[in-house]
């Protein structure tokens, strides 16, 4: 009995160690594979709100926020300007993504500027004729918009609809990007831009808000 008794024993424990390891593993493997920007679906087309929107339906239906970020500062604008508008969202994506590496992107962003580059971007806007209004989002890189935003000017016809650009940067303001975009897009509307220092990120939601609040007026 007393063998019969340990070998019970020595198996329950067998099984409850198997059990324990295969749940760790199957836990891990789920959060590498979330956090692991090789295993992001990037969206063909705009995403659209899950929030409810503090303006019209019909306001949101025609408000498409376009953004390119690199640190993710211009992504959390982007983000607080969607939480506000209920607007659909789309990032530009680059074909070949940037180095993580601050010093790396510093030379090759001026690099493309020298070139006048256009990056390819990797993703498309299929449905951009329903929109009216589109807020741009870029950061400043030497005083100018990333060129892979030269690309998506030159890619996307935004005559007749109303552009509301915002940037992000470490102090160097809007510098002549809305001049530029007015350039690129003249048979659009193109309104005074919103900036937001990287310092400040704390306070995104009451800029955006006074900033959609002036456009209102």
């Amino acid at each position: 009995m007393k063998k019969i008794f340990s070998f019970l024993i020595t198996g329950m424990i067998t099984l409850s160690l198997s059990a324990c390891g295969t749940g760790y593993s199957k836990t891990t493997f789920k959060t590498t594979e979330q956090n692991d920007p090789a295993t992001t679906k990037i969206p063909s087309e705009p995403r659209s709100s899950s929030n409810e929107s503090t303006n019209t339906q019909s306001a949101k239906e025609t408000s498409l926020i376009v953004y390119f970020s690199w640190s993710g500062n211009t992504e959390l604008v982007a983000q607080e300007i969607q939480t506000q508008t209920g607007a659909d969202i789309f990032e530009i994506v680059p074909a070949v993504p940037y180095s993580d590496d601050y010093n790396t992107v510093v030379d090759l962003a001026q690099k493309e500027q020298k070139e006048n580059a256009r990056p390819e971007i990797e993703n498309t806007i299929k449905n951009l004729d329903q929109y009216d209004t589109v807020y741009v989002g870029y950061p400043n890189w030497w005083g100018d918009m990333p060129m892979i935003l030269y690309t998506f000017f030159d890619t996307y016809d935004l005559s007749n609809k109303t552009i509301l650009p915002f940037c992000t940067s470490g102090g160097s303001g809007l510098s002549n990007t809305i001049s530029e975009i007015s350039s690129l897009e003249p048979n659009a509307t193109v309104v005074n831009g919103l900036h937001i220092e990287d310092s400040h990120l704390n306070t995104i939601a009451d800029n955006v808000k006074t900033w959609l609040a002036e456009k209102e007026e």
